[in-house]
């Protein structure tokens, strides 16, 4: 599974005209080469800066790929690819690669990326980060123009709270008795707020604090896997892993 992300507010607020373009390539090295055919065809049809993002399934240099057979035919045509788009890449912060096969970790590749045209590194000031890979893997990558806070995180629904037995009962009652006075829309707000409020602290009791359970578990998978991109994990370290992404 593949997420990529790109932070464009900035972008249109102040017309910035562009092209944004997804990409997920095919495996097969033939396949590929037509693919990158098509863009290059459309360039001159389309001169606004490019901002070319996805999953490649494809490296630049033998650096990119950890474990993996190393074949550079595709590898020349990719970097054509590049250089004929007149495309700049988007170093990434915090770690190496993008990809990892199963829970192992002893095959790394860099596959996905973001390649822009230098137009937009000489209008805006990004950043991308590899964000934590966790259970899938591809790590997702975001594309940000500035760290900029976006206020209060929404709410989060948590799955397992359907497998209790009184899971719907305690809806029902939070919202009956809840008793709010106003107008329809003020009312439906502030009773959702109690509802928000009574499901953390039922959460809490009934399961402990899960939020705080997951960050943990995601801060030790992020770990390990970091430690992975430069040496193969310790018998030790492969078993943490195993039982982390159990827990999860």
């Amino acid at each position: 599974m593949e997420y990529m992300a790109v932070d464009v507010e900035g972008v249109v607020l102040s017309s910035f005209e562009c092209v944004i373009i997804n990409v997920y390539a095919p495996d097969d090295t033939v396949r590929r080469g037509r693919l990158w055919e098509s863009p290059i065809n459309l360039k001159a049809s389309f001169p606004t800066p490019w901002c070319v993002g996805g999953d490649f399934n494809e490296i630049r240099s033998l650096g990119d790929r950890v474990g993996c057979s190393r074949r550079d035919r595709g590898m020349k045509d990719f970097n054509n690819f590049i250089d004929r788009c007149e495309l700049t890449e988007t170093q990434m912060t915090d770690r190496k690669f993008t990809w990892c096969n199963a829970m192992d970790g002893n095959k790394w590749s860099k596959i996905d990326r973001f390649l822009l045209s230098p137009e937009w590194l000489e209008r805006f000031k990004l950043k991308l980060w590899g964000l934590p890979r966790l259970i899938f893997d591809h790590c997702p990558l975001v594309l940000l123009e500035d760290d900029r806070d976006w206020g209060p995180k929404p709410f989060k629904f948590i799955n397992v709270w359907l497998l209790h037995l009184h899971f719907a009962s305690f809806l029902v009652k939070v919202w009956q008795e809840t008793q709010i006075n106003g107008r329809a829309g003020f009312i439906l707000h502030r009773k959702l707020h109690a509802l928000k409020l009574a499901l953390k602290k039922w959460s809490e009791e009934v399961f402990g604090n899960a939020s705080e359970k997951i960050k943990e578990a995601e801060s030790q998978l992020h770990s390990l896997d970091l430690l992975a991109e430069d040496r193969p994990l310790l018998e030790t370290e492969l078993k943490l892993k195993r039982e982390v992404r159990s827990e999860m």
